[in-house]
């Protein structure tokens, strides 16, 4: 819902007219500098329902707290004067400055639409509360008028759309009467007749082409503000008959998306005054229409045309036109007309002849393809709330509407039927038109009888406005699974994308150089040859401890493992085992031994392969006398002699740096 802003004076009315809670304390006056305001007339409910409590608005945002109403609240009556009959209206939208307004209900759960179309009170035919001049009073019953200043019309609160129709209008003051003492020039004075969604209500019937009236002061017919001579005068007292034919409803083109035919609704459903309302751009005058209004033709047919008397700037006279060029109007369209449509008025039962025939299409002009791509282009991009657009297709109010214009004080009674004063025969087209045969499908039928059908018409539309927003609910649906689908496949490849990019930038990056020193290798220049596997070496601290037998033997790292393990404490000693060399699927012969057969021998330090100055040898483990013969312990599978003694010994490393700790 779109909360508008609200009459001040509308609200205090309403407020002082609730009751309110007694205050707690008295409350000192304060000097307020605000306008003070007289106390607002009680409000009045509608006639035909004055007993039932008004259910209150509790919340103008949760649409559940609100009422659902099948009758408007409004219209609240407001007396013109003490004691007087008429009455102005209050708590309803007056159609004016470009829109008008009908009233709306809240739907009961389980509608997708949230407002439907409901009745006001009185439910019959009469004038409309909304679709009249603000200066144009009515009674309670909807069916007096009083007029104000000027020419101010209202029109009745259901169209004509197809066939015969006819009602009364009785004159209360009219034909130039004056009231007592107004001291005005002009007296009161009435036009009625029929007119289109488009004509003014700050007019006369007649002042355009959307409307065809009967003057009172002259009996003429007027159309297009061009009055013509038709029929006897009328003044107070008398009884004006209104007939109208229409031809049947055209049907719209179901292959055609542009056709005016078609029936469509452009409203939104607002909250005015603590009321529901449908608030709908109004429609507008064509271009077409309005050019039918100049009859001098001079604007349109003539050109500018300057003074020969005056020179331009070069000393020459100015060129001159053609006495009579056409301005071009290509790009008007062409009006249609209701075929076999006519109107015809009766004063006091007596038929006054035709009055009008042909007359204009109610039906909105095709739109031209340029019209519409701007239209198209100014919904591009737009979201959010819903805003009024142009509608170029019928919305179930197009047609004519029985129109009554009162000059100054003039004053009429409706009598839409189906009981008339001077009823007409049955036939009236037999009276019009002499020649036709008689038919049944010609008689006409009271005015009266059009409201229920009107409004079966708006419920049907609602009903197919339901349909077509759940319609619409499902593809919008629909569509937004697919968008998301959609956004979700792009994801998956961007994801994809970026974890290509990622492994192509690994690949092609070189990895950092490791900031920790490089791990010394036992290889190259200064290093003792690994097939060496005799010769280690200590720092000078240790030479004493060298010589007491105290340190171990450290073959090389890559002599290591070359024997298999063996329980040699288990062994015979006096067994001679053969050593043999091992190959590459065979280890050579165990030989048994213990550690006190051995003895140290300091290491050379000379040769390829020995480390320089500083470093100091390790003690070389030789056989003692009558040990294992040496010859044993040579060749492959014999360097790990020093794994066999002290596993810890193995783990050594074959030479030291001087000033070594170990």
């Amino acid at each position: 819902m779109v909360n508008r802003k609200q009459d001040r004076s509308g609200m205090r009315d309403r407020m002082e007219a609730s009751p309110q809670p007694p205050p707690a304390a008295p409350v000192p006056l304060s000097n307020s500098r605000k306008r003070k305001r007289p106390p607002a007339t009680s409000a009045s409910p509608a006639p035909q329902d004055p007993a039932t409590p008004v259910p209150e608005v509790l919340s103008r945002l949760d649409l559940s707290s609100r009422p659902q109403l099948s009758i408007s609240r409004g219209p609240f009556f407001i007396p013109t004067a003490d004691a007087s009959e008429f009455f102005k209206t209050d708590l309803t939208g007056l159609n004016r400055i470009g829109f008008r307004y009908s009233p709306a209900g809240i739907n009961p759960p389980g509608h997708v639409l949230p407002c439907r179309t409901i009745e006001s009170n009185p439910t019959e035919f009469r004038v409309s509360w909304e679709d009249r001049s603000s200066f144009v009073h009515v009674t309670k019953d909807g069916l007096t008028l009083l007029g104000g200043k000027g020419f101010r019309s209202a029109r009745c609160n259901a169209p004509i759309r197809e066939g015969r129709w006819y009602m009364e209008v009785k004159v209360i003051r009219g034909g130039g009467e004056h009231v007592l003492e107004d001291g005005k020039r002009e007296g009161s004075h009435v036009r009625v007749g029929w007119a289109r969604r488009e004509a003014p209500l700050n007019g006369p019937v007649g002042l355009d082409g959307y409307s065809y009236g009967y003057r009172d002061k002259t009996g003429d017919k007027v159309t297009l503000s061009r009055p013509k001579h038709y029929g006897r005068p009328y003044t107070t007292g008398d009884v004006i008959g209104m007939y109208i034919c229409l031809p049947p409803r055209r049907e719209a083109d179901p292959n055609d998306p542009h056709d005016p035919a078609r029936l469509k609704r452009e409203r939104i459903a607002i909250d005015l005054k603590g009321q529901e309302v449908f608030e709908t751009l109004e429609y507008t005058q064509s271009k077409e229409m309005t050019t039918l209004m100049d009859y001098s033709g001079k604007s349109s047919t003539s050109a500018s045309i300057p003074s020969a008397s005056k020179k331009s700037a070069s000393g020459k006279l100015p060129e001159r036109g053609p006495p009579n060029a056409p301005k071009k109007n290509a790009n008007l369209r062409p009006l249609p007309i209701l075929p076999d449509s006519h109107i015809a008025f009766f004063l006091n039962g007596e038929c006054q002849g035709l009055a009008f025939q042909d007359l204009y299409d109610y039906l909105q002009l095709r739109q031209t393809a340029a019209s519409r791509k701007v239209k198209e282009r100014s919904k591009r991009g737009r979201e959010g709330v819903k805003e009024h657009s142009p509608n170029p297709f019928d919305d179930g109010t197009l047609g004519y509407y029985p129109f009554i214009s009162l000059f100054n004080e003039a004053s009429v009674r409706l009598n839409p039927g189906p009981h008339f004063d001077f009823p007409p025969p049955p036939n009236i087209d037999k009276l019009l038109f002499p020649d036709l045969p008689e038919s049944e499908e010609q008689h006409w039928r009271p005015c009266s009888d059009r409201y229920a059908e009107f409004m079966k018409e708006q419920w049907e539309l609602d009903a197919l406005e339901e349909e077509d927003a759940k319609s619409d609910l499902v593809r919008v649906a629909a569509a937004e699974k697919v968008l998301a689908e959609k956004k979700a496949q792009r994801d998956k490849k961007r994801q994809q994308a970026e974890a290509r990019k990622k492994a192509k930038l690994a690949v092609d990056t070189p990895a950092p150089e490791d900031p920790r020193p490089p791990t010394p290798t036992l290889s190259g220049p200064g290093q003792p040859s690994p097939l060496r596997h005799g010769i280690a070496y200590e720092n000078a601290e240790m030479e004493e401890d060298s010589k007491e037998g105290l340190t171990t033997y450290n073959p090389s790292p890559l002599r290591q493992n070359a024997l298999s393990a063996a329980d040699y404490e288990d062994a015979d000693d006096s067994a001679s085992v053969k050593s043999r060399e091992a190959s590459p699927t065979r280890q050579s012969a165990f030989v048994p031994f213990k550690r006190e057969d051995f003895r140290y021998e300091p290491g050379a330090l000379a040769g390829p392969g020995q480390p320089g100055d500083g470093w100091i040898p390790h003690q070389r483990l030789v056989p003692k006398d009558g040990a294992p013969s040496r010859s044993n312990l040579v060749g492959p599978g014999s360097s790990g002699l020093a794994a066999l003694l002290n596993a810890s010994d193995a783990e050594m490393s074959p030479f030291t740096k001087a000033g070594s700790p170990y």
